[in-house]
């Protein structure tokens, strides 16, 4: 990555000219401290006065240089909350993660939610459960091929119950008209008749014994799945089943009556398994709608067939009940320690590697889901990783049996052990980096010796500190659109235009932006999807969601579904954190390093972003002429529901821009799509601890070795460590003067 001397440029309006003191023209800004650098603003043609959104607290010159040259000159290690490095904590190296005996590779996926590591003994009608595709949970995966012979008996005997539950509820008459109601159904489906299904209903009039209602309710279900039973005032009313229609477009009616008939089961810890299938598309179209019509209820997930061969693999997708909430009451020790989840820590090593890539591949390998997966905080992509993690439903030995597998993702595991919970975001202490600069140079015009103007920058960052912005990667650095616009129209409930934006290609004649050029020009998802590459799982998803409900306000509402919750409001903390950004460069322009009354001031020195509202104090004019507080502990909050604004001229700022962006209202909630944004406090400064470095010159053997040997400049070696939720690039860009 070139770091270049210009002054970093300005897309975002951040005062106007009464607040900044100088109306209609650029502002001097008092300075942070004596004889710093003054804050940079410049003029923007399209709107007037604005202010560069990232600027400088430290008055050196800085220096030039490449950052990221290669993913080993950026080494990014987390620290736990124990202040220890991950990759040095307890447990197994990597290399000795191999030796461990691998578990099957059909591993079976257990519950989504409140998963247990034993599973639970069945309850109900033995029988339920002999349905094609149909297995207990403590067997192996299987289709509904393999089982036809097999259980079609036991089936037709299941169903000759119901027959007999209904004889013995419902009269003749009554018994008679619902299989004629059942056999018009059919009927009209298999004519093609669509436009009076929905409203065709057929009552088997009051029954009063409330635990009889629930006998027929499930007697007809279990006889018909193509039906649904309602109830309203002790009445049951039996409707098509419109859901089993669809379904019937997707996979064969058998497999349809089979998948209704477990749902209904509800069988706990059973799967249900559909014909192998070879059609990648047609497996996304399968999971897309069984999750988007039962997801509350059940996960799916593909699986190889077993003995089918390497050429052309069979999958079948599975389906399994999420675990059901924990129920409150007293419970035997022993069912408590039954219930009691499986969790297994590890060190994640990746290189090159997206984080959310990562977690995709090691959940496919594992048989989860990627939500099975918990982390403290997001990783660096083009670096060398390493950040610790907790996965849900996989043993330490079933973990450690993949290793070798994983390697050829430029991935590792190591320190595996059991532990009792989940992680959850900011649960760290903060990142270790070890940096390698390389093509060392002074700025343009500037004749000073090189080595100083390093020193000197170094010097002056760890005693000083930084701005704590927010890094150009959380907002897609370099792309046409930014994550914050996505944001933005997300939090507008504008959810066409979202798409759209997700959709708008970049300058690049390849095939993803020949696919989104395409969707841009026609609204075609069926045929953008067809011009995707397949590599581009989240756009291809996305379009999948289109082509199924159209590109309306509710369609699009349904596709943003199609990512899981921390994508959603990934874009929406995007626009937040841009905001942060502008805001805490207006700070510093409207008042330098002094605390005045209205700024925010955290009372808890170790706080990190996640400060609660309860540690925030409003600095009063008492304390402003005392001198109370100092810069460092000043605060200012990232958006959302629950956060309070100074008051002052910044507090008006936050209210000009919310009114800018027609987010006057805004409670920052978005119902349609189950976001809640309550917001928090984030330090406008902080310092980078723990500095070390070295520099190397083109004279020193230090440089010419390794896959660097041709570099003739110099290159500097920094490490040092930041808190939780910092940008090393942030504070590189304070040390070196230059946009990043």
């Amino acid at each position: 990555m070139q770091v270049p001397s210009s002054e970093v440029a300005s897309h975002s309006p951040v005062c106007d000219g009464a607040d900044c003191g100088v109306p209609g023209r650029i502002a001097l800004v008092p300075p942070l401290q004596e004889n710093s650098a003054l804050l940079r603003m410049e003029e923007d043609t399209d709107s007037g006065v604005r202010f560069s959104s990232l600027c400088f607290v430290n008055d050196h010159v800085g220096f030039l240089g490449t950052i990221k040259a290669s993913p080993s000159d950026f080494i990014v290690t987390e620290i736990d909350e124990h202040g220890q490095l991950v990759s040095k904590a307890i447990g197994e190296s990597v290399h000795e993660i191999n030796k461990i005996q691998s578990e099957p590779s059909h591993f079976v996926k257990k519950p989504k939610l409140n998963s247990q590591d034993v599973f639970l003994e069945h309850e109900g009608d033995g029988d339920a459960a002999n349905l094609p595709g149909y297995t207990d949970g403590d067997q192996s995966l299987q289709s509904s091929s393999d089982e036809e012979h097999s259980v079609n008996g036991v089936t037709s005997k299941c169903e000759k119950e119901n027959v007999d539950i209904l004889s013995s509820l419902l009269d003749e008459k009554t018994h008679t008209l619902l299989e004629q109601f059942a056999c018009d159904v059919k009927g009209m489906w298999k004519s093609q008749t669509e436009s009076i299904e929905a409203s065709l209903e057929f009552s088997l009039g009051r029954i009063l014994e409330k635990s009889q209602r629930a006998v027929l309710h499930s007697a007809v279900r279990q006889t018909f799945p193509f039906l649904i039973t309602v109830g309203k005032n002790s009445e049951i009313l039996v409707k098509p089943n419109l859901e089993y229609k669809e379904l019937c477009h997707l996979v064969s009616e058998e497999e349809a009556l089979g998948f209704f008939k477990y749902l209904d089961a509800k069988r706990e810890n059973s799967t249900f398994t559909f014909e192998p299938d070879t059609n990648k598309d047609h497996r996304k179209a399968v999971h897309h709608f069984l999750n988007k019509k039962f997801g509350n209820l059940v996960e799916t997930k593909s699986f190889p067939e077993q003995n089918c061969s390497a050429e052309k693999p069979n999958t079948a997708i599975t389906v399994r009940f999420r675990a059901k909430a924990r129920t409150h009451g007293k419970r035997s020790h022993h069912d408590g320690e039954r219930r009691k989840a499986v969790y297994t820590a590890f060190t994640l090593q990746k290189e090159n590697l997206e984080m959310f890539e990562a977690i995709g591949f090691l959940a496919v390998k594992l048989g989860v889901i990627p939500s099975d997966f918990s982390y403290a905080g997001l990783k660096d992509k083009k670096a060398i990783t390493y950040q610790s993690m907790v996965v849900r439903k996989v043993t330490p030995e079933r973990l450690k049996s993949i290793e070798k597998e994983i390697k050829k993702k430029r991935m590792g595991v190591s320190n595996i052990r059991s532990v009792g919970d989940s992680l959850r975001l900011g649960q760290l202490k903060g990142n270790h980096f070890d940096i390698v600069i390389r093509h060392l140079r002074n700025h343009t015009n500037d004749a000073a010796s090189l080595s100083e103007r390093v020193l000197e920058a170094i010097d002056n960052v760890k005693n000083k500190g930084f701005v704590n912005y927010y890094g150009p990667q959380r907002f897609g650095k370099g792309r046409k659109i930014q994550t914050d616009q996505i944001g933005l129209a997300l939090l507008k409930n504008e959810m066409v235009k979202a798409i759209k934006l997700f959709l708008t290609p970049e300058d690049v004649d390849d095939p993803v932006n020949k696919a989104k050029t395409y969707f841009l020009q026609t609204e075609d998802a069926k045929g953008t999807l067809s011009l995707m590459p397949e590599f581009r799982v989240r756009e291809r998803a996305l379009l999948e969601s289109l082509h199924r409900f159209g590109v309306t306000e509710e369609g699009c509402v349904q596709a943003w579904f199609s990512f899981p919750h921390s994508m959603r409001i990934f874009y929406i903390h995007a626009y937040s954190s841009k905001i942060w950004n502008e805001a805490a460069s207006y700070r510093l322009a409207a008042y330098g390093s002094r605390v005045v009354e209205g700024d925010l001031i955290c009372l808890d020195e170790g706080a990190d972003e996640h400060v609660p509202s309860s540690k925030v104090h409003l600095v009063t004019k008492e304390e402003e002429s005392a001198n109370t507080y100092t810069i460092h502990q000043v605060v200012l909050p990232v958006l959302g529901y629950n956060v309070q604004y100074p008051e002052n001229k910044v507090g008006q700022w936050f209210r000009g821009v919310l009114s800018r962006d027609g987010l006057q209202a805004c409670r920052f909630r978005v119902p349609a799509l189950k976001l809640n944004v309550p917001g928090c406090y984030r330090h406008i400064l902080k310092h980078p601890h723990n500095v070390s470095y070295q520099l190397f010159h083109p004279d020193s053997d230090a440089n010419v070795e390794g896959s660097h040997a041709d570099d003739v400049t110099s290159s500097l070696s920094i490490s040092f460590d930041l808190d939780a939720s910092c940008y090393a690039t942030v504070c590189l860009r304070e040390m070196m003067k230059g946009d990043i």
